[in-house]
Formats: C-alpha cells, structure tokens, sequence
C-alpha cells in the first residue's frame, strides 16, 4: 500500500508583510495555520473560491497589486 504524502506548508517571502498585529501574534497565527493543516481541520473546513476570487488571488501574486 502506497504511504500518503502528508501536505506541508509553505509561505510565499512577502506574504506577511501587511500583517499589523505583533510578532508574537504572526507567530501564532503561523503556528495555527501549521496546526490546522496537521489535524486536517484547514481541509475540512476550507470552501472554494469563487473564479473572481482566484483571479484577484492570482492577479496579486503576479505582481498586479494595485496601489492603495
């Protein structure tokens, strides 16, 4: 029987650099998305996208950002 490959998480350099909470707060939310992946929970409870969703998500990580 083939052994399941368990996901991992990887986050994108930049992806945080909005975040406007402290570093003990990035900590711990890192530490919950890593939880939450681990258990399956991030799995079970994540609902899909909407296609103006994803071409927003994609647009941004293309570099489109626009300027606010």
């Amino acid at each position: 029987m083939m052994e399941k490959k368990k996901p991992t998480v990887e986050f994108a350099p930049g992806c945080f650099d909005n975040f406007e909470g402290t570093q003990e707060e990035l900590q711990n939310l890192i530490a919950e998305i890593h939880r939450m992946v681990e258990t399956g929970e991030l799995f079970e409870e994540a609902e899909p996208l909407t296609e103006e969703e994803a071409e927003e998500i994609l647009g941004r990580r293309d570099g489109n950002r626009s300027v606010q």
